[in-house]
Formats: structure tokens, C-alpha cells, sequence
């Protein structure tokens, strides 16, 4: 095949014939290989090293898909995007190649694309590559330092317009605007840490530490240590260094507790008094420390249950909760899915090379299901379909059913779709004590304000109580 840069079906189409006269002298000689692919991904040029590199003669190689000789190669990923990779390691067989990928444009549109091996021996490089992974290293372990004392998101990463969404965001920036505990009530995943966090970042105390907790990680016995900090000496094995506590490093910030609901009791006593009197007093201590933090909590368990049963202290409860807010499970602001899921995409392709985008179909299946993970849930979907997809287009509708739970096992996705449907009566009634429930804790428990902002009489709420009682 001749290399006619004039021809749109040349290998090296788009670029011009005095160009390759001093290119592919240079693509034979300087390159440990070199190879030319059409828009449909098809060697339409291969050098003679590369060739003796695969392994075959270069005649036998035109015409081939390139996934067929090269599996690991991306170069259909570059015709498809237009978008070049200057450096990238590839696997093939038992090496490791270094290689640069190109896409060739004719009258701005992609018709084919360039790649070469640099090198074919990374031996070379071995003292680079050690450098780049300790400075990847470092860098990882900086950023992780920094996200444990600041604040990585602001209220626009609560992605949401459904009146429920809406809610809860007006909420949080009153909540910003006050520097008073803050209760976050909702179940997991609904992304309670998130808001914690926008709320710090909109608040006057966005420039110092925010600090985070989550109490069902950490052994009820060390809580303790780990809230008030620990006095040189204060134990065996407790080292001769003041060890701060939450409260410490959060001084003149925020300080998050997440999954409040599973503080021991003899702990919340404490929790109590630091917050009523802004002191701590660190393990084997005599000196107690003052501190200036503000204070959000969150829990996903039934706060209310706890409280009537006495595993969460009232007092403790209404200390935390001058201002309230609850975040509402996914399954009951659907309307936001599909923004949901393109800020997902987004945000998963932005630590990946995956690229992809959701079909109406695939959408309609993710908005039959019931979500108990809620969006981390979603996004954990989201990326199970978008590594099987490989970046290969649009996720389809079989592709997001088939990474849902039981999905594999329970046929098709309209047999799925058919499962999940709910009789109409139920889901009416659902929503209807949903409303009511909205309607007492808006109107603080007063029944007639309640039935005002319902739109119905007194007696009505009433007989709607009682059926729900």
C-alpha cells in the first residue's frame, strides 16, 4: 500500500506527501516501531520493526483490526476522541512498551491515527520511572494528609434541583450562616459527609481545620482517646508525646461526627459536657484545654427509636440538634438521577481513562430500582458497567442491568423493570405518609399547621393518623 498523503484511503491520510518524505525515513529508523490506523481502527501501515515485534510479516497485518493483533492497545480510543497521548505505557505479551499515540485530521475530522514505540526496554528508564513513582507517592500521601484537616467539597457537589434537593442545600446555607450544631439525619450514602463538609466550607470558619470521625470505625475503647487526646505517660504504651484528640485538631474549625448513633453512652456524658463547656481534659491529663469547635453530627439510624429506649441521651440530643436536616434517600428524589449519574460519570472518568455516557434506556432501568445503597450505591453501579463497557460508547440499558443486584440471574431487563413495579395503592399511600410526616416535623408537631400546609382539614389529617397509626 503506498503512502499517498493526497488519498483519503492512504494509510496516512490528512497529511501532506512533503511531510512524509521526511516522516517515515525517520518512523523506520528512530522508532522501535511505528503503525498507521484508519477511522475504523484498521492497520492500514505498519513498520518492519513493529512487524518483527508482533511477530508477523507486515503484509499480513494490513487490513486487520488492531484490537486483534495489539488486544491491549487504546488506538481506537484515540480515533474515537481525538485526543492524543503523548506517553503511555502498553502492555504486549511479556513487555511493557512505551509509546505515543497521535490522531490524524482531515479537514477537522479524524480520519486515523499514529502510534509510536519509544521504547521497547524499559530498563533505561528504571531510574526515571523510581523517581516518578516516589514523587506519586509523596504526593498521595500529602493530599491524604490535607483532605483529613480541610474541606474537599462546597454545596455545588451536592448535585440535586428536585424540591428535595433544593431543601436540603437552602438548609445547609443557613446552617453555614450560623455557627451552631448541626444534625444531619439520613441513611447511608446519602452523602451526609458531603453536606457536612459544604456547610464548613460556606461557613466563617472555612479557612481553618475541618476535622472527621466516624464513630463505627473506631474501638470503643480508644474513642475516648481518640475525641480528648492523650497526656505523656497517661498508659503503658501511650508514649511520652502529647497525642491530640479530635477536638484539638479541629480548634477554631469544624469538627464532624459521623454515625453519632453508635457513641457509647459513657462517652456521650462526656461528648456533653465538652460541647456545653468548650473544654477538654486529655487522657492521664489534670489540664483541661479550651477549645473553640463547631460541632455538625450525622447518623443514619432512628434517632427517635434510640432516644425512646433510652441508648441516646436526650440532653445530648438537643444539644446537637438546634438546627436539623435530613437527607433524603435517592429512591425518593428520582428526579435527579440523571444529573446524578452524569456528575458520577464525570467524576469517575476524571480518576480513570474510562470515558462513557448513559443511554434513556439505561437510565429508565436505573430509576426502577429501589437504591438501599443510595448514590454510594450508584456510583459503585455506575463504574461495574463502565469497566465492563471499556469506554466503548454509550452504557446500554443490558449493560446497567446486568451490574445491578441479581441482574445476572433474573432474566432481562423489562422482566427486572416488571419485578420492581409496586402496586398503585402502595405507592400512593407511601407517598401520602411521606407528606403527612414532611408536613408534622415542618409544622413542629402542631396538627392544625400541619393540615394547613397540607391543603386539608383537621379532621381529615386526623382520620389519616389514625389509619396510619
Amino acid at each position: 500500500m503506498t503512502a499517498g498523503g493526497g488519498s483519503s484511503r492512504g494509510p496516512f491520510m490528512g497529511i501532506p506527501r512533503h511531510l512524509l518524505t521526511t516522516l517515515l525515513p525517520l518512523l523506520e529508523e528512530a522508532t522501535a516501531g511505528a503503525i498507521a490506523v484508519d477511522s475504523d481502527a484498521r492497520i492500514t501501515w505498519i513498520n518492519a520493526s513493529y512487524a518483527r515485534l508482533i511477530g508477523d510479516a507486515p503484509e499480513r497485518l494490513v487490513g486487520r483490526a488492531i484490537r486483534e493483533v495489539i488486544p491491549a492497545t487504546r488506538m481506537p480510543e484515540t480515533v474515537r476522541t481525538g485526543q492524543p497521548r503523548l506517553l503511555d505505557i502498553m502492555e504486549f505479551r511479556d513487555q511493557q512498551l512505551v509509546v505515543s499515540r497521535l490522531p490524524v485530521e482531515e479537514d477537522g475530522v479524524v480520519v486515523g491515527a499514529l502510534a509510536f514505540v519509544l521504547y521497547d526496554d524499559l530498563q533505561p528508564l528504571a531510574p526515571l520511572m523510581s523517581k516518578y513513582r516516589r514523587l506519586q507517592d509523596d504526593l498521595a500521601a500529602a493530599r491524604r494528609a490535607l483532605a483529613r484537616r480541610t474541606a474537599r467539597y462546597s454545596l455545588s457537589d451536592f448535585v440535586g434541583a428536585s424540591p428535595a434537593a433544593l431543601d436540603v442545600k437552602r438548609r445547609a446555607r443557613l446552617a453555614a450562616g450560623r455557627d451552631t450544631p448541626t444534625l444531619l439525619l439520613g441513611e447511608t450514602g446519602t452523602g451526609k459527609e458531603i453536606l457536612a463538609q459544604a456547610i464548613h466550607s460556606a461557613s466563617a470558619r472555612a479557612d481553618r481545620p475541618f476535622v472527621g470521625v466516624n464513630l463505627a470505625a473506631v474501638p470503643e475503647n480508644l474513642l475516648e482517646a481518640e475525641f480528648f487526646g492523650v497526656a505523656p505517660g497517661a498508659y503503658t504504651g501511650a508514649g511520652q508525646r502529647t497525642r491530640e484528640g479530635k477536638f484539638q485538631l479541629a480548634h477554631g474549625g469544624t469538627l464532624f461526627l459521623d454515625e453519632i448513633g453508635d457513641m457509647p453512652l459513657a462517652l456521650q456524658a462526656k461528648l456533653l459536657r465538652v460541647l456545653e463547656e468548650q473544654q477538654v481534659e486529655p487522657l492521664g491529663s489534670n489540664q483541661v484545654q479550651q477549645v473553640d469547635v463547631r460541632v455538625i453530627a450525622a447518623t443514619s439510624r432512628d434517632i427517635g427509636a434510640m432516644l425512646a429506649d433510652g441508648t441516646f441521651r436526650s440532653d445530648l440530643y438537643y444539644r446537637l440538634n438546634v438546627l436539623e436536616i435530613r437527607v433524603p434517600p435517592l429512591r425518593e428524589r428520582l428526579q435527579d438521577l440523571g444529573i446524578l449519574c452524569e456528575a458520577l460519570l464525570e467524576d469517575i472518568a476524571l480518576g480513570g481513562e474510562l470515558h462513557a455516557e448513559l443511554t434513556s434506556d439505561a437510565l429508565a432501568v436505573l430509576e426502577l430500582y429501589h437504591w438501599p445503597g443510595n448514590i454510594r450505591e450508584l456510583r459503585n453501579t455506575l463504574e461495574q458497567a463502565m469497566t465492563m463497557n471499556e469506554g466503548e460508547g454509550a452504557l446500554s440499558a443490558n449493560e446497567v442491568h446486568a451490574v445491578l443486584p441479581g441482574g445476572r440471574d433474573n432474566g432481562s431487563p423489562a422482566a427486572t423493570s416488571a419485578a420492581m413495579v409496586r402496586p398503585l395503592a402502595e405507592t400512593v399511600a407511601d407517598a401520602e405518609q411521606a407528606a403527612i410526616e414532611s408536613a408534622l416535623r415542618a409544622a413542629g408537631g402542631n396538627r392544625s399547621r400541619a393540615a394547613r400546609l397540607l391543603g386539608i382539614s383537621r379532621s381529615v389529617l386526623y382520620e389519616k393518623l389514625s389509619k396510619l397509626s
